[in-house]
């Protein structure tokens, strides 16, 4: 442990001053070398793994693609089997504890996987799932041609990252991270059984991992409060419950060492109907039971010796009585009181990791007890913590219990700590990849735990190892909380720093728009920087991204558009008229031209379209027909009209061509009519002269009765806030008389006073006033209120009434305005109908 602080024997020597230090050789002259950089290869590119200016990534040369892995054998896999399982604890080998009551499920679970079928084993924590799996392990190592797979699904929500794992498992492929596609079809080549324990993801991520797979037989080792799989993934499903009263016993037994007292025994009945026999807690109450004897001094041994003459403990040792029955269902507090100091620090630290206990080579270190590395054993063999993986974590319940017993008060600063010793660790040119991967979840609790300034110390030293060891989603997981923290301490380089590599990340994992998105972040801060050096390696990476969008957009199929299916009711479709047939006389006009057709979808619908000439250019109504199929693979376009079709062919370019539209000549045939309307003649010149006058004259008179309408109309409201200031008298305007009254008005009065008559224009029409009825009679009372002045717009009215009689008006007639014709652009003239 001495040399671990990076100070060679030279360097101690030197520091005493009584021996001059000898010269290094050249090849030990690596304190003063550059950090160590890793060449990878990430599908179709070459990631170079730069810790001082980040990572750099390029297309892979041709000629250095490499073959197609080969797979490990038996005794590759027995190795890497080994290294998998959790590693060795100094001191005496604990004794194995024995499988009770799981005979049945062991032989059903190796049936069942024999056959190639997939099993979730779902127990609650504590119900001794890991010790069931390495039985059946044990028995399924010929069955698969591959062998057995043990994998941890202890943090991954996505199967993204357990079929790396299982590939890198089953393929001798070093440095070597393949894209989606490749790692697809290589894992779908793997026949083995896999042992999932501490599985955490359901439904269509697990899904997905078994359709990846279809060659493996998994045995997925789960608690209740996972979520299911599908009904579509066929997995059969086996509970397994606690231990019966028997087995219990036998298993308290076994922990102690000894036969149980009758006191003893009924402690251990009660305890089995509160904890439901889960195993775990028996393994705590045969560690309290243990620690009581101790207490006591019951053992042979202790009895021939004298107390208190090395021991600092009374001669009298009061006689400690069994734990209670609260105290055996929840043991951690009473257990972690009567462990070594060493032990109860380890537990401290684990605490403020979220649960995580580093490897017991740190514990010297962060403890600052040199033999705090035995205290890993010390603890497991209370039943504290439990392995997961290549390491080991607090048990079910026990971080939840030590919290309420203060352990929890100093996670701040142990968290704080547990950053600081880790930045140092993983920086270390010393230190692997793969032992930085194996610590990877005590690296990130200890990330999330600490302040701005120690995470982002952490983050900058161990990223660059996550990324070598090919545990990517360590790595982004490190980056995202480094960006934040720098961000948060203001260090706009580091920031820089971090966006850059999951620029590069996402880049290598062919999410284009979140690379350029991290790539263009990262090369505006290294500009206000001036960072020359960084800024290329981001523009170079950005030019990839690039190239892989071309590439995208390049390899991407054309959209084909298909004919749409006819639904129920009108439709306008716009349809390509080919080209005139081979032999006749082609004219520009007749050259495959658009035309714009309503379809009918009925006869009824047919008949109530309106006939229309061919010597106008328009098309008159057709039957309902089949799809058009596009002529030269054009697209049809589908359109529903809202308003009614246009059926000129053409834009109208005189008045009698729009007043037409409007006026047809020949009305619409009625939708009993069965057959279709034949075209209507073209209407001769003169006549058209003669509609287009009568429309005017009808427009006109239209006009005048709304004026005279509203001006016989009165009004009881309240003055408007702001008026025309009028006389209080009553007053009589002349009548104006329209063609065709009555002529039965009565004898206007004599006025007193007469506001100013103003002149209507030709072609003047008023709109009404709101809430006012154009027939309405007039009051033959004087209005002692200004009236109002409607404005002055042109809005259509409806056809006037026969019969109408001018009144004496009570208002003035607002100022007419000229209505001018869009297309001819001149003033209309009032025309007086005979």
């Amino acid at each position: 442990m001495d040399r671990t602080q990076g100070r060679t024997e030279q360097d101690e020597q030197s520091a005493g001053g009584s021996t001059p230090p000898a010269p290094l050789p050249a090849k030990q002259a690596a304190p003063s070398a550059p950090a160590r950089v890793v060449r990878l290869t990430a599908g179709g590119f070459t990631l170079t793994v730069n810790p001082v200016d980040g990572s750099e990534i390029e297309p892979l040369r041709p000629g250095t693609e490499r073959g197609r892995p080969a797979k490990r054998d038996a005794a590759a896999r027995a190795a890497r089997d080994a290294a998998a399982r959790p590693p060795a604890l100094p001191g005496p080998a604990l004794p194995a504890r024995p499988l009770l009551e799981r005979g049945e499920e062991q032989e059903r679970l190796v049936r069942l996987l024999g056959r190639g079928r997939s099993v979730r084993l779902t127990g609650p924590s504590g119900s001794g799932r890991s010790a069931l799996l390495d039985a059946v392990a044990a028995q399924c190592a010929g069955i698969a041609p591959d062998g057995v797979v043990r994998l941890s699904g202890h943090g991954h929500q996505q199967p993204a990252e357990l079929l790396q794992a299982l590939y890198a498992t089953v393929y001798e492929a070093p440095q070597e991270r393949p894209e989606r596609d490749e790692l697809l079809a290589r894992v779908r080549e793997i026949g083995a059984v896999v042992l999932l324990d501490d599985l955490e993801m359901g439904g269509s991520a697990l899904d997905e991992l078994l359709r990846a797979t279809p060659e493996c037989a998994y045995l997925l080792a789960t608690t209740p409060d996972t979520r299911a799989p599908s009904d579509d993934s066929h997995i059969e499903e086996v509970f397994l419950g606690g231990l019966g009263k028997a087995d219990c016993l036998e298993l308290l037994e076994a922990g102690v060492g000894r036969p149980l007292t009758d006191e003893e025994t009924a402690w251990a009945g009660d305890l089995r109907f509160a904890s439901e026999g889960l195993p775990l807690r028996f393994v705590q109450a045969a560690a309290l039971l243990r620690q009581r004897d101790e207490l006591n001094h019951s053992d042979a041994d202790d009895e021939e010796e004298e107390p208190g003459v090395f021991e600092e403990r009374p001669r009298d040792a009061a006689h400690v009585p069994l734990p209670t029955l609260a105290e055996g269902a929840a043991p951690a507090e009473l257990l972690a009181s009567r462990v070594s100091e060493s032990a109860r620090a380890a537990l401290r630290i684990a605490c403020a990791l979220g649960g995580e206990l580093p490897h017991h080579a740190h514990l010297p270190a962060l403890v600052g007890d040199t033999h705090a590395d035995t205290a890993v054993a010390e603890l497991l063999a209370c039943g504290l913590l439990t392995p997961v993986g290549t390491r080991y974590r607090l048990a079910a319940g026990v971080a939840r219990q030590l919290e309420e017993a203060a352990y929890g008060d100093t996670a701040a600063e142990e968290a704080r700590t547990a950053a600081r010793h880790y930045a140092w660790w993983t920086g270390h040119a010393s230190v692997t990849p793969e032992r930085v991967a194996a610590e990877a979840d005590a690296v990130l609790a200890a990330l999330a735990g600490a302040d701005v300034v120690a995470a982002v110390l952490l983050a900058r030293t161990a990223a660059p190892a996550f990324a070598a060891s090919l545990h990517w989603e360590a790595w982004e997981r490190v980056l995202r909380s480094g960006a934040e923290a720098a961000r948060k301490a203001g260090e706009v380089a580091e920031q820089a720093y971090f966006h850059h590599e999951l620029g590069v990340l996402a880049l290598c994992e062919g999410r284009l728009d979140r690379a350029r998105a991290e790539l263009e972040t990262s090369i505006g801060l290294r500009g206000a920087l001036a960072d020359k050096r960084g800024t290329v390696a981001g523009r170079r990476a950005l030019a990839l991204v690039v190239d892989q969008e071309a590439a995208g957009v390049a390899a991407s199929p054309p959209l084909r558009l298909e004919a749409p299916a006819l639904a129920a009711g009108s439709e306008a479709v716009t349809a390509v008229t080919p080209a005139a047939a081979a032999g006749a006389k082609k004219t520009p006009a007749a050259a495959s031209t658009a035309v714009t057709r309503p379809i009918p979808s009925t006869p009824a619908a047919a008949a109530a379209l309106p006939a229309a000439s061919p010597a106008a250019g328009r098309v008159g109504p057709v039957a309902r027909v089949a799809p058009v199929v596009p002529v030269s693979s054009e697209a049809v376009t589908r359109m529903t009209p809202v308003v009614p079709v246009t059926q000129h062919s053409e834009t109208p370019t005189t008045l009698s061509e729009v007043f037409e539209d409007a006026f047809p000549l020949t009305p619409k045939q009625p939708p009993a009519a069965a057959p279709k309307p034949a075209a209507a003649p073209a209407p001769a010149p003169g006549r058209r002269r003669l509609v287009l006058l009568a429309a005017a004259g009808a427009l006109t008179v239209v006009a005048l009765g709304t004026v005279v309408s509203l001006a016989m109309d009165s009004s009881d409201e309240a003055p408007p806030a702001q008026g025309p200031a009028v006389s209080s008298t009553p007053t009589v305007s002349v009548p104006t008389t329209a063609p065709g009254t009555s002529g039965n008005d009565p004898a206007p009065e004599d006025p007193e006073s007469a506001p100013p008559t103003e002149s209507t224009a030709p072609g003047a029409s008023v709109a009404p006033s709101p809430g006012r009825t154009p027939g309405r009679t007039p009051s033959r009372r004087p209005s002692s209120t200004p009236t109002k002045t409607p404005p002055s717009s042109t809005v259509s009215t409806p056809p006037p009434t026969t019969g109408t009689s001018p009144s004496p008006s009570e208002s003035a007639a607002p100022s007419p305005t000229v209505t001018t014709d869009p297309v001819t652009a001149t003033a209309t003239s009032p025309v007086t109908t005979p």
